[in-house]
């Protein structure tokens, strides 16, 4: 049966890297599915000091080393968005954005997404200096005084974090302490630069170009403060008050509780056979790193023995095609990548070779370069990319005298002609993996896409230009690039131009970005966060 794998993961963070792993390790043909980045929620997070038996880390390093491991022993992986679930019967169906793929087994880890409070103007200023990423917005609030709403683990340590940018933090915790472990909130406590304010909460915020005005009361006191900023100045909110479940897709398939949580039982199966569930999406007393490997671990022995039951029930085997490859999502830096002098690790240039090999046409790199040290990065790490595949090929293109413009690399056909999708600065970090999709789908035969997606991108006969504002350190924001590069790559109307906001002060002043990703489209339509290709869509339609 083609497509067929003994379990599909859904969600490729600690829970569903570590059941990925054991199960390619019992010999059983896996597939984990991501539509963000491998490494979930975890991979924001900038230091790990409690995960057993390593001292200290990053969520991404941690996250990574998981993925490897799960790889090492066989498990497949691919960046794509699960839709919709067909559960019912020996062999489920998943149904994804650039397919639908078929199982014994299932399991759910999607994890969570952040949690909006609900205080006037938090909808309507997102982006505007409401944020919900440290990690990703930090910077945008460099000077300035920020208030954090939120009373766990997230909004101690992600306090601790915006220290280093922030002139002042103020948190502000509706009940009358922390709700995370002493440690951590003590270190929120004594820090100098932070003030804990208990029994408050967040009832407005209001500004224009940025904040100019908060209001948040003492429920124990009635008291009401009001947050002026002098004038030219703007503050910031970070609301990190936990998660909600990514379970939308799921309601109607498998039983979830009132807050959308996914109901399992003590070896984490749900209420459907042979799906389970691992990780944040669950109900459980503690999301942390190291419950969610337990989850996963769990939750994979037991789908051995299930996939073991159907394999004899039906006769039908999940067999590895020896030219399969792990599709995994790759990050480099501008740096040596190993210390030998190469940007690429000889295991890198192996999962580049399985998609140059796929590319139908070959394209021509265009660089438009001006003085400044980051175009000399992007000139370098664009030859050495193109020295990879003979498929690409890099030029110089004349200087440009526009600081909107350069430094930057166009993706044309072999002739020259560019195809709209282009990147502003040095496509590394977490872009990598969206900008190697984006030069997939100009060649093709790029991603698969749904019929009724086709014909909506093959209805727009107007030119749209759209702009994504993005920082490599954002682990949201490829998911908005590699759909609006994909939609550019299908339609000559349309054109997806990136730009690493860093190096693009003027942009960030012009379109008063304060979080990002943020999507421009012609101008004067801006919307912030990440998105598929339907709500892009649904934007430009």
């Amino acid at each position: 049966m083609e497509n067929l794998y003994d379990v599909i993961v859904v969600g490729g963070g600690p829970a569903g890297l570590t059941a990925a792993l054991y199960l390619a390790r019992a010999k059983y043909r896996v597939l984990v599915l991501e539509k963000l980045q491998f490494g979930g929620q975890i991979s924001i997070t900038n230091e790990v000091v409690n995960y057993p038996g390593i001292e200290r880390t990053s969520g991404q390093a941690l996250t990574d080393t998981m993925q490897k491991q799960a790889a090492a022993f066989g498990a497949e992986f691919m960046l794509a968005e699960a839709t919709v679930f067909d559960l019912s019967g020996d062999i489920k169906t998943v149904h994804t954005n650039r397919g639908d793929y078929r199982c014994f087994g299932v399991l759910l880890a999607t994890g969570a997404h952040p949690r909006t409070v609900g205080f006037k103007g938090e909808e309507e200023l997102k982006g505007r200096g409401v944020a919900y990423c440290a990690t990703c917005d930090g910077e945008f609030f460099t000077g300035k005084d920020i208030y954090v709403v939120g009373g766990g683990y997230a909004a101690a340590e992600e306090s601790v974090f915006l220290t280093k940018f922030a002139r002042h933090v103020t948190i502000l915790i509706r009940k009358n302490d922390f709700s995370c472990a002493a440690s951590v909130a003590d270190q929120a406590k004594n820090h100098e630069k932070i003030t804990v304010l208990t029994n408050t909460v967040l009832e407005e915020v209001a500004g224009k170009n940025g904040l100019h005005y908060a209001r948040y009361k003492n429920t124990a006191t009635g008291e009401v403060t009001e947050v002026k900023s002098p004038a030219g100045e703007t503050f910031g909110v970070f609301v990190l008050a936990g998660y909600a479940p990514d379970t939308e897709m799921l309601k109607g398939t498998v039983e979830l509780n009132e807050q959308s949580y996914i109901v399992t039982d003590a070896a984490q199966k749900t209420s459907v056979d042979g799906v389970y569930a691992a990780g944040d999406v669950c109900i459980k007393p503690l999301r942390q790193v190291v419950t969610a490997t337990s989850d996963g671990a769990l939750a994979a022995t037991e789908l051995e023995k299930y996939v073991a039951a159907m394999q004899r029930k039906t006769g039908l085997r999940a067999n590895v095609p020896a030219s399969k490859q792990s599709e995994t999502a790759v990050t480099v830096d501008t740096q040596e990548a190993d210390g030998s002098g190469e940007l690429f690790t000889a295991e890198m240039r192996q999962q580049l070779d399985t998609v140059f090999d796929r590319m139908e046409s070959p394209l021509l790199l265009k660089l438009y370069l001006d003085d400044r040290t980051v175009s000399q990065e992007l000139e370098q790490f664009i030859t050495a990319l193109a020295e990879l595949s003979d498929k690409l090929t890099a030029s110089v293109a004349e200087r440009s005298a526009s600081s909107d413009n350069a430094p930057c690399v166009t993706v044309c056909r072999a002739d020259g002609t560019e195809m709209g999708l282009a990147f502003h600065g040095v496509p590394s970090g977490h872009e990598f993996t969206s900008f190697v999709l984006g030069l997939y789908n100009a060649a093709g035969p790029g991603q698969a896409i749904d019929s009724d997606t086709k014909r909506q991108i093959a209805s727009i006969t107007s030119t749209v230009n759209m702009k994504l504002l993005v920082t490599l350190s954002c682990t949201m924001c490829p998911d908005l690039v590699v759909a609006a590069q994909h939609i550019a790559a299908e339609n000559p109307h349309i054109t997806a131009h990136v730009y690493d906001i860093r190096h693009f002060e003027n942009l960030k002043e012009r379109y008063n970005v304060m979080s990002v990703p943020c999507l421009v489209i012609n101008d004067d339509k801006i919307s912030f966060g990440k998105k598929n290709m339907e709500q892009i869509l649904q934007l430009i339609l």
